[in-house]
């Protein structure tokens, strides 16, 4: 689009002067009418063609084609008391745009070009009709307003570009990297990334018989539970408006916060702006028993005996949005649902969201406490449940030749995401890159894994290339591994597929943990970051004994230290329904 030249700031005064008068340069009204109009043209180049006629070259001050006008050497003309540097004013015409096909997206500029005060409008295209470019409401114009504006363009004086909405082929990295600077998790193995790690590395577990009256009958009675009361943790008021699971979310992500530098109080603490900081969180129910605690008060004292807080505390994005009430911010507040993916994917649109400009900042991660009657019963109806006594070991056993099911567990694991400009310009420390992630779905059954594990492959490759690296690059792999019998070996054949005959070290937490559900891949994906950060692998926690058809190089007995070749770290996330999510992570210098 043609832009109006650079002129100084000298008002236009219009006065009367004979055309004799009048040279290039000059801002030229041929009426009054035109003066009051604002129609004006600069003087381009004069020819005498008689004694008393003059042949006048004319151009739109702001741009156009040119028109020529003959006057008589005494006739009276408006100029505006200003001229034009001549040479600045393009030589432009307005393509017709009868056989172009337009697309919603589609852009128009629109610039009256006689009027040197003029300012271009743009309209773009949505909805089959042209709209103003603005937040100002308008009147909608039709495709065939618009060429007719093209057609009368150059006559009238006006200046119109259509931009065709742009085709872009997808990229395998975005505008910015994104960094992690700040970690945060309450798990079964206690509040803080410092008892998750220790117990990691010690091979400990958090599994624990569930002794609450409630329990009594149910076939299974072992879970992952957090050792501690969060709602003790965090100012009374606010814990009683917050349900289990955001009580999670936010002890982690206030610990991530502090842990990334920012300081208490969130974004107004910080000095932030509240509008470039987001929260992504993963989540499949919440908190459940909201829900079941709200229904057996209706059933034993009537609708008066029901909170008017069981619906705000029942919903799946309540975690998101009491971190974002917690550290005020606005930007926005996201609730990823996928299942067990749910905490790996949220993790991924949230280095989307930096990625591209949306925001600068992200928390990003999961939280659940679906630990519940009505749950363990349905896991249990599903036979999906490993049984055992948790104090003789973890009863979770991740690819080992006994495994029987998962341990259904609770917690929340929360990142902080940002920038890699926004962390180097304030200084922070970087545990890594977020490099990349990967989804795909497996289509093949409501609960049960694809065998073939092909699903799970397409995420792994997606991972890796929209990290921009190769297969290769992968150091290690904290797997997903529930220590389900048919879901280990699809990930293990997956894995295999892609990976290769090489002996990349894999770990699986849930014999530490249990199976967090959305919030596993959260709590995960923090140690995953810290075996970058650290340089070392935790063992697999309840896998004796690999089982022979895994064929992976699992890691088990001690901490392994990282392969030193290779910078790319895997941390893999797979729900029922064939919801597969991986998240690619690269060292940094």
């Amino acid at each position: 689009m043609t832009h109006s030249p650079e002129t100084p700031e000298v008002p236009i005064r219009p006065y009367r002067v004979t055309a004799a008068e009048v040279v290039p340069g000059d801002l030229l009204a041929l009426t009054r009418e035109d003066a009051t109009r604002h129609r004006w043209y600069v003087v381009t180049h004069t020819l005498p063609e008689a004694p008393e006629v003059i042949r006048f070259t004319l151009r739109p001050p702001l741009g156009g084609v040119d028109r020529e006008e003959t006057l008589r050497r005494e006739q009276r003309v408006t100029v505006a008391g200003r001229r034009l540097d001549v040479a600045a004013v393009p030589r432009v015409s307005s393509p017709a745009l009868d056989g172009v096909e337009f697309r919603d997206g589609d852009r128009l500029h629109r610039l009256r070009a006689v009027d040197p005060t003029a300012t271009e409008v743009t309209y773009v295209r949505r909805w089959g009709s042209w709209h103003l470019d603005s937040d100002e409401p308008g009147d909608a114009v039709t495709d065939t307003e618009v060429r007719r504006w093209a057609v009368e363009a150059d006559r009238e004086g006006d200046i119109v570009a259509h931009e065709p909405r742009p085709v872009r082929a997808a990229e395998a990295a975005g505008a910015r990297r994104v960094v992690i600077t700040g970690l945060g998790a309450v798990t079964p193995l206690g509040v803080g990334t410092g008892e998750l790690w220790q117990g990691l590395l010690e091979g400990r577990h958090g599994i624990r018989e569930l002794t609450d009256e409630e329990f009594d009958g149910l076939p299974v009675r072992i879970a992952g539970t957090v050792p501690v009361d969060p709602a003790e943790l965090l100012p009374r008021q606010a814990a009683r408006r917050m349900n289990r699971a955001a009580q999670f979310a936010v002890l982690a992500a206030r610990e991530a916060w502090a842990d990334a530098g920012y300081a208490e109080g969130g974004t107004r603490g910080s000095g932030l702006d509240p509008e470039r900081v987001g929260v992504s969180l993963g989540a499949i129910l919440g908190d459940a028993s909201v829900l079941v605690g709200g229904d057996r008060r209706l059933r034993e004292k009537g609708p008066r005996g029901v909170s008017p807080l069981t619906t705000p505390m029942t919903v799946p994005s309540q975690a998101a949005s009491q971190v974002s009430l917690d550290l005020h911010i606005t930007g926005e507040a996201r609730t990823v649902t996928s299942a067990c993916a749910s905490g790996t994917e949220a993790i991924g649109q949230a280095v989307d969201r930096i990625r591209y400009g949306r925001v600068d900042v992200a928390l990003a991660g999961g939280a659940e406490a679906v630990v519940t009657p009505a749950i363990m019963a349905s896991f249990a109806a599903m036979r999906a449940l490993a049984e055992g006594d948790p104090a003789t070991g973890s009863p979770s056993h991740p690819f080992a030749k006994g495994r029987d099911g998962f341990v259904n567990g609770e917690g929340a694991g929360v990142l902080v995401l940002e920038s890699e400009e926004h962390a180097r310009a304030r200084g922070a420390r970087i545990y890594c890159e977020a490099a990349g992630w990967g989804l795909s779905a497996d289509a093949h059954h409501v609960a049960a894994p694809d065998p073939s594990g092909d699903g799970i492959a397409l995420a792994l490759r997606r991972a890796v290339r929209d990290a921009g690296g190769q297969v290769a690059d992968v150091v290690h792999v904290n797997a997903h591994a529930t220590a389900t019998v048919d879901g280990d070996l699809a990930e293990a054949r997956a894995l295999r597929g892609v990976l290769g005959r090489r002996d990349v070290p894999v770990t699986a937490l849930k014999g530490h943990l249990g199976h967090l559900q959305g919030a596993a891949g959260g709590v995960e994906a923090v140690a995953a970051v810290l075996t970058l950060h650290h340089g070392l692998v935790p063992p697999t926690v309840g896998c004796a004994e690999v089982d022979d058809a895994i064929d992976l190089d699992v890691v088990r007995g001690a901490p392994r230290p990282l392969p030193p070749v290779g910078d790319l770290v895997l941390s893999n996330s797979f729900g029922f329904g064939g919801h597969n999510a991986v998240l690619a992570l690269r060292r940094v210098a």
